[in-house]
Parts: structure tokens; C-alpha cells; sequence
């Protein structure tokens, strides 16, 4: 445990992969919830005008609802990791750049921490306690 904390000793696959599958859940689950809320509330969303990218209320609305609930659903599964965190990478940089460009760090810091999450998701896959690592594993 002492060369682990303080010799930065390696750290073994399954402890490596233990730490992805909770980073996945942790932020998939959490990420869903804005989905949800954003399907219960389409309407209202539609209504409002939400279109931060030009493509119009409606289509704004369904690819951001794609992105939050349907690819963190896949995030929390390890299904198809590397594809599904895009529309989340891409959705919490249009969130932090575009719609909240002007607000201060406080506002945007949660879709900072959403977008630094997914992207190091991206860049590590979704480590062996995943449906990525059961269905395509090299044989």
C-alpha cells in the first residue's frame, strides 16, 4: 500500500479497469438524470427556442436528449464506449463554449467536468469490466 500511495508503484488492469467502470457508472447515471429531465420537459424545451448550435428547437432538443440519456446509457454498459462519449463531448463543449460562453466558471464548470470526464473516457475505453470488453475482445 505505501509504494501504491506514495512510490507510484503500477497499478494492476483490474484496478485499472475498477476505477473505469466506476468513473462510467458515476458520470453515466449522473448524465442520464439531465436527460431525463429534458424528456419530461420536451415540450417546454421546444417552446423555449433552445437551439444553441442552428439547427432548430426540435432537433436541438432530440440530440441533446441522444447525447444525455440514450449515450450515457451506453457509457454506464461500457457498450460501445469510444463512439458513445462523441455526442456527450460534444454536447458538454457546445454547453461550456456556446450556450454558456459568457457565463462565469461557476456556470459552466459542471459541463467542464462532464466534457474532461468523457474525453479522458474516449482516450481510455472502457477498461475490462465492460460490454466492450465481452463482446470485442481480441481473441
Amino acid at each position: 500500500m505505501k509504494k501504491f500511495l506514495f512510490f507510484g508503484a503500477p497499478v494492476k488492469e483490474n484496478v485499472y479497469s475498477l476505477a473505469l467502470l466506476l468513473i462510467r457508472v458515476a458520470a453515466g447515471l449522473l448524465m442520464m438524470t439531465h436527460g431525463w429531465s429534458k424528456i419530461q420537459n420536451f415540450e417546454g424545451m421546444v417552446q423555449s427556442g433552445f437551439d444553441p448550435i442552428g439547427v432548430g428547437a426540435t432537433l436541438s432538443v432530440v440530440l441533446l436528449i441522444g447525447a444525455e440519456f440514450a449515450a450515457a446509457l451506453f457509457i454506464v454498459l461500457g457498450l460501445l464506449t469510444r463512439l458513445s462519449v462523441i455526442p456527450l463531448i460534444v454536447a458538454m463543449s457546445v454547453a461550456s463554449f456556446v450556450a454558456h460562453a459568457a457565463d462565469p466558471l461557476q456556470v459552466k464548470e459542471l459541463s467542464l467536468i462532464y466534457l474532461t470526464i468523457f474525453t479522458s473516457l474516449f482516450i481510455s475505453g472502457a477498461g475490462r469490466y465492460s460490454l466492450d470488453s465481452l463482446f470485442f475482445k481480441k481473441r
